[in-house]
């Protein structure tokens, strides 16, 4: 069943629950995610990145997110993640997504608010919503960059006035802040500042807030982000991740002399990333509190 960025945000909300956010960047997640969700009748958000185009384009995944999302048996959301232009967020609106996030995170913060009023203006057209970024996680949503860590400078933690007017000026339906997450594959243990959280949600009227970077933080500071009012929380690495080892797992399993089939390989991959996505989706809703 597909809905709005917003209609699913509301079902977190009322179940003060965050709903999963996973990227997409090939037919195999999409059916390990999709089948995790429904096993567990549970809402979920299928998206994809502008920084995932070196695995496939926007144009071909596009359309098959679509579909799937409107035959399915729980509400899916298809968003555009980390758009780096409103060129591209018109693309995906174009596809039908419901939901589109423009990540101005990295430019002056008169240029983001501009961009992403323009951003939402388009949306509108659709029906669609839009999530923002104030604030930065340190490295780009596909974990790339060499910093990392607590001690990472390039992160610019969100400021919950700033948000407040940000909000005001673009009208946005989700933001995504920065409050100690980085993407990608930690390197040292997250030290995670909940009250940023919280004083965004205060600030901007219980506006969802959205966590990026959530591969490898723990069950019970999930549960604190929560808590504090993420209502939308983006994961991947751990999901592509525990693909390859099961890959590897079994073409280190086949005998000597004998063949290794990708068909087989991507089965094995499909089955991990479900189970994996399941265990995230039962720590988002709350059901292995």
């Amino acid at each position: 069943m597909l809905v709005t960025l917003k209609e699913i945000l509301e079902i977190a909300e009322e179940k003060k629950i965050a709903v999963g956010a996973f990227n997409v960047p090939n037919l195999e997640s999409l059916q390990a995610i999709l089948g995790a969700a429904e096993e567990l009748q549970l809402p979920v958000i299928i998206q994809f990145a502008q920084g995932h185009e070196t695995h496939i384009s926007l144009d071909e995944i596009g359309p098959i997110m679509m579909s799937h999302a409107k035959t399915a048996t729980v509400p899916v959301c298809v968003h555009l993640d980390h758009g780096e232009s409103l060129e591209y967020i018109q693309k995906a609106l174009d596809l039908g997504f419901t939901g589109v996030m423009y990540d101005g995170s990295v430019l002056p913060y008169e240029e983001n608010v501009a961009n992403t009023k323009k951003a939402v203006e388009m949306a509108k057209k659709t029906g669609a919503y839009v999530e923002a970024e104030l604030g930065s996680m340190g490295r780009r949503e596909t974990g790339t960059g060499e910093r990392t860590g607590v001690d990472d400078e390039t992160k610019i933690y969100t400021d919950p006035v700033q948000a407040k007017e940000f909000v005001a000026q673009t009208g946005v339906e989700a933001l995504a802040c920065s409050f100690g997450t980085t993407h990608g594959i930690y390197l040292t243990e997250p030290r995670l500042d909940f009250s940023v959280v919280e004083n965004v949600r205060k600030e901007c009227d219980g506006l969802p807030v959205v966590m990026h970077g959530g591969s490898g933080v723990s069950v019970e500071d999930f549960h604190k982000a929560i808590k504090a009012g993420v209502r939308k929380i983006n994961y991947f690495t751990y999901m592509d991740k525990a693909a390859g080892s099961a890959m590897l797992k079994y073409v280190e399993s086949i005998p000597e002399g004998k063949p290794a089939f990708f068909s087989d390989a991507a089965l094995c991959a499909i089955a991990a990333m479900k189970e994996n996505v399941k265990s995230a989706m039962r720590t988002f809703a709350l059901l292995d509190a």
